[in-house]
């Protein structure tokens, strides 16, 4: 009797085992059957401690704006205006659709002459009209962002901007400069085969006063401030920092891999800005230029 009790203990401790065994073997093949989580995707401006996100389109958006600011002479606080209507208008992405006939960043509409649908859909020509309404508002520096974009949009909800006051403001301090190295991307792999000329073009169209040169072989785009910035060494050092920035900014969009200014090295691997000789002493380029490198 005492034998046929242990037996059966015996295969009773073996059925569970195989039991446990099979849950274990099932968790494992739904483990590996989990989706992996996607990378991140997203770019940080910092003010005060806090980071505030875009998405990369969002952010290259937000770069055009300052570089088209420091075209026009146009200080931080436009870029912070700009930045929140188009956030507010078209969570600043370049929609071919709106309320009645609204389009583009600004959600701006042809029958109230800001222009054709197809110059609207033209993020320079929209953001120049943005501007263009925006500097006839007196003293718009010293009002309440949400006050200085009603002024320009009339909209149905006027006090709408102000929830991405904070927001804008972080990004505009970092864009144009203020904010060094307080902006940074977090970004999938690059494609392969970046193209310098097409970085070039957009340097071209965003920033045209300043000066660009490429270099084919290395992969690099190098830019300096030419007739953008002043001669006063602390506005100098801002203007490179916005370019910078504004080469982070795009990254995405250009497949960009590295942005090096003054010995500090933004890395896409990374996303993080580190001493350039600590990564790679060939991205160092002459003191006062931004070297931007884009993938194989």
């Amino acid at each position: 009797m005492r034998a046929r009790i242990v037996r059966a203990l015996v295969v009773l401790g073996l059925v569970a085992a195989l039991f446990v065994g099979a849950i274990g073997a099932v968790v494992m093949v739904l483990e590996k059957m989990r989706p992996v989580p996607e990378a991140a995707h997203r770019c940080y401006a910092e003010l005060d401690g806090t980071q505030w996100s875009l998405n990369p389109e969002q952010a290259q958006n937000a770069a055009l704006f300052a570089a088209m600011a420091a075209e026009r002479g146009l200080p931080a606080r436009a870029v912070t205006v700009a930045i929140a209507t188009a956030l507010q208008e078209s969570k600043m992405i370049n929609i071919d659709y709106g309320d009645r006939d609204s389009v583009g960043l600004f959600q701006q509409r042809p029958s109230q002459g800001w222009g054709s649908v197809e110059q609207i859909m033209d993020p320079v020509y929209s953001t120049g009209k943005f501007y263009d309404g925006l500097v006839k508002v007196d003293g718009y520096t010293k009002l309440e962002v949400t006050v200085a974009a009603q002024a320009v949009q009339r909209s149905g909800f006027p006090d709408a901007y102000a929830q991405h006051e904070t927001r804008a403001r972080a990004w505009a301090s970092a864009l144009t400069g203020n904010s060094p190295e307080a902006l940074t991307c977090e970004l999938r792999d690059p494609l392969p085969g970046g193209d310098v000329a097409r970085l070039a073009a957009r340097v071209a169209r965003d920033l045209p006063s300043a000066d660009v040169s490429t270099d084919a072989g290395r992969r690099t785009v190098s830019i300096t401030p030419g007739g953008l910035g002043g001669e006063d060494p602390s506005a100098a050092a801002r203007t490179r920092a916005a370019l910078a920035h504004w080469a982070v900014a795009v990254a995405d969009e250009q497949q960009v891999v590295s942005v090096s200014i003054d010995g500090r090295t933004w890395q896409r691997d990374s996303g993080a800005w580190t001493d350039t000789d600590a990564v790679e002493s060939a991205l160092r380029g002459p003191d006062g230029v931004v070297v931007v490198t884009v993938a194989r």
